[in-house]
């Protein structure tokens, strides 16, 4: 057991001594979170303001294309009303009535010759 001894004994002597590991001092630094939280909320600002004009755009874009539908509906009815007034027998009927114009006969009509 002496020998067991004199050996550790040795053995202690002869080992390199362990260096510490170094203890880091950590300070925390309420300016480093404060400042990360000012960033989040800035980010989280601009992305609820981007999501508000979105939601304008969309709500002004159905209004733009309700009024588009009106408009188109309100174009077709003109249309037709338009056609309708440009109808030759509607024509003859009020030129007959107000202005007393009636249909020329075929006797009544004379034709030329363009080419000799």
């Amino acid at each position: 057991m002496a020998a067991w001894a004199a050996a550790a004994r040795a053995e202690e002597t002869v080992a390199v001594p362990r260096s510490r590991p170094r203890v880091v001092k950590r300070e925390r630094r309420v300016t480093g979170g404060v400042f990360w939280i000012g960033i989040v909320a800035t980010l989280l600002a601009g992305v609820v303001a981007t999501n508000v004009a979105v939601l304008r755009l969309n709500m002004k874009l159905d209004s733009l294309g309700r009024e588009r539908a009106a408009l188109r509906a309100q174009n077709a009815e003109l249309s037709s009303q338009l056609s309708t007034a440009a109808s030759a027998p509607l024509i003859q009927r009020l030129a007959a009535k107000r202005l007393g114009w009636v249909q020329a006969t075929s006797d009544q009509t004379t034709y030329f010759n363009l080419h000799p």
